[in-house]
């Protein structure tokens, strides 16, 4: 899709419904959305903070290629036990298999943010938020499983959803692991200049 150039006008790098509800959750409606068709594998030995950098690096930059003059938003979210970077669950094999790892035991999301601005510079951040699972009893896997929830979502479950009653505690940005860090990225475009659409004006 094209997107006429302007200062003020802001593309997200994603097909994401939910990173799109995150952004109006806070005021803000990209005037357009490219998703980035990308191979998302892992380099060998990259850890898990480098690899959601990267990613978000690399949608950004594609993307920005094809919107010249726009702010372009891209992010990616990775879901890591220790240095292991889980799947995007796309079996229930896999979703069990991230659930088992997942159980009763920490682990971090980490979320890439990269920003390019119109002159085309461009800002990156990764924030890293923390997690604990309860102990899942095989009832609550297989509960989970039959939900499909898990599909296509990074560590094989969606903390917006019924994963919510899995996780005993938080310890940082609940948003970044829905999808989208949003206090960093308010401050990322408020910081380069970026001023969202007044809203319409409610009819009476």
């Amino acid at each position: 899709m094209t997107v006429p150039p302007a200062s003020n006008t802001l593309v997200l790098a994603s097909a994401s419904p939910r990173r799109l509800d995150l952004l109006r959750q806070i005021g803000i409606d990209p005037a357009g959305i490219d998703p980035a068709d990308l191979d998302e594998t892992p380099f060998r030995d990259e850890l898990p903070a480098q690899h959601a950098a990267r990613l978000a690096a690399e949608k950004a930059a594609a993307v920005a290629s094809r919107h010249t003059g726009s702010f372009v938003l891209a992010a990616d979210t990775v879901v890591a036990c220790g240095r292991r970077i889980l799947p995007k669950a796309e079996t229930e094999q896999q979703a069990r298999a991230c659930l088992k790892l997942l159980s009763g035991r920490r682990h971090r999301v980490y979320g890439g943010v990269t920003l390019v601005l119109p002159d085309g510079r461009s800002l990156d951040r990764v924030v890293q938020t923390a997690v604990t699972f309860k102990v899942l009893s095989l009832e609550e896997t297989e509960d989970y499983i039959a939900s499909n929830e898990w599909q296509g979502k990074a560590g094989g479950y969606a903390i917006q959803g019924r994963a919510a009653a899995l996780v005993r505690w938080i310890g940082g940005s609940y948003s970044n692991v829905v999808g989208l860090p949003l206090f960093e990225v308010s401050n990322m475009l408020r910081g380069a200049g970026f001023v969202p659409a007044s809203p319409s004006p409610v009819p009476t």
